[in-house]
């Protein structure tokens, strides 16, 4: 059967922060059905919709510009699409944009932007500890998960910039991994900002075939 294929653009934020990937998943699925589009679907004993997420987010963290894929069987106007699916958005997601894209073309993440809100009075010396990051060449973290291992996260850091109120990190995507903003805010020194229960924004995904 041939298949039309659509990049979508949402935003997942408010309290649907805390909802994990796997039930977003299951949010988008029921969005579909009640939506009546025309998705394609897996084969199998328990389809599902052809529908591809291009990196996972981090419970508890903002999305503001992450990507889904989904094909159709037929030919929707993107238009209708967005419309459809925001009628059966719940709160805190909100479809952005969808446009079309070629079967062949998936969606694969060359770089994640990130925004880590600065408590009111941070570190005086945190311009200095920003440089020194930068110009190392190794900046190793430890990880728990999926197994204990000691990692080296300076090769996934394109830059870090201080703005008026936060740090802007672009962190590097790979198929072998990426650095995670909040080892990078530890590196920093800010571990107990993040304790505090700082809310960490994913603002921009980059993909390969869009760059």
């Amino acid at each position: 059967m041939v298949r039309h294929k659509v990049r979508i653009r949402f935003q997942k934020a408010g309290d649907l922060r805390w909802v994990s990937h796997h039930d977003l998943m299951r949010c988008f699925e029921r969005m579909l059905r009640r939506s009546e589009l025309p998705f394609a679907s897996t084969e199998g004993f328990h389809p599902h919709p052809r529908l591809v997420f291009a990196l996972s987010l981090a419970l508890g963290v903002v999305g503001l510009d992450e990507v889904a894929e989904l094909e159709l069987t037929e030919d929707v106007p993107t238009h209708a699409v967005q419309q459809r699916l925001t009628q059966q958005s719940p709160a805190g997601l909100n479809i952005v944009s969808v446009r079309k894209i070629d079967r062949k073309v998936n969606a694969q993440v060359r770089l994640a932007r990130y925004r880590v809100p600065l408590p009111l009075t941070p570190p005086t010396d945190l311009s200095r500890r920003l440089d020194d990051l930068l110009g190392a060449t190794e900046c190793w973290v430890e990880r728990s998960r999926p197994q204990p291992r000691r990692l080296n996260v300076r090769p996934y850091v394109a830059g870090v910039r201080l703005a008026s109120d936060s740090l802007e990190m672009d962190l590097i995507v790979t198929p072998t991994g990426a650095a995670r903003p909040e080892e990078i805010a530890r590196l920093l020194g800010l571990a107990e900002w993040l304790e505090q229960g700082v809310v960490i924004e994913r603002t921009r995904l980059e993909l390969h075939d869009e760059h």
